[in-house]
């Protein structure tokens, strides 16, 4: 046998070998990392990943200025789909969003009927079913103060504008809403209030 084919076999050979030991570690690797015990979470490769660096949302946080973990927005930006309200809470607002604010939907089947829904789910109880302030919160004593009823005069004189702003920023101890109901239902309700409650 020539010195050529001794000398491959010879690496054959080696290359077996170090094939077998590799298996063998990991056959090794793969009985030591199972763990039968079911009253420990077993060996911790990664210490960050099991007890994570984040800050809880209300716990104190150095990397900030104020140490405070919740950080308000930038000053200036705008959250994705939401468009900045001009007016703020004061009567001079109201009157001015009452006078500039027009409701671009068509009153149509669909929209009332929304509307009305989302009357059902954000105003009803307050309000009452029919507009008139005697909503189960009131009814039941669970609120002292009576809701403004929707069929008084100086309501039913108001534009849909009016209403579109109470709903956006409250208005005395009424709160916003602007938060939980977007733009186009808002003028939904208005639209409802105006077209079927004080008809």
């Amino acid at each position: 046998m020539s010195n050529k084919i001794k000398k491959n076999k010879k690496i054959q050979r080696r290359q077996k070998e170090v094939l077998r030991f590799f298996a063998f570690c990991l056959l090794l690797f793969a009985f030591s990392s199972c763990d039968y015990n079911r009253r420990t979470t077993g060996w911790q490769y990664f210490d960050d990943m099991v007890t994570s660096p984040a800050y809880e949302s209300y716990t104190p946080n150095p990397n900030f200025a104020d140490g405070k973990t919740m950080q308000p927005p930038v000053a200036g930006t705008i959250p994705r789909g939401k468009v900045p309200y001009a007016y703020q809470k004061t009567d001079e607002d109201r009157a001015l969003a009452a006078t500039t604010l027009i409701n671009n939907l068509e009153p149509n089947k669909e929209n009332l009927q929304r509307g009305e829904k989302m009357y059902g789910i954000y105003c009803m109880q307050c309000h009452g079913e029919k507009g008139d302030g005697q909503g189960s919160l009131y009814v039941r004593k669970k609120y002292t103060y009576p809701p403004a009823s929707l069929l008084s005069e100086k309501m039913l004189a108001n534009p849909e504008g009016d209403i579109y702003h109470v709903i956006t920023v409250g208005h005395g101890i009424m709160g916003e809403h602007g938060s939980m109901i977007k733009p186009d239902d808002r003028w939904k309700i208005a639209m409802y209030v105006k077209e079927v409650l004080q008809n």
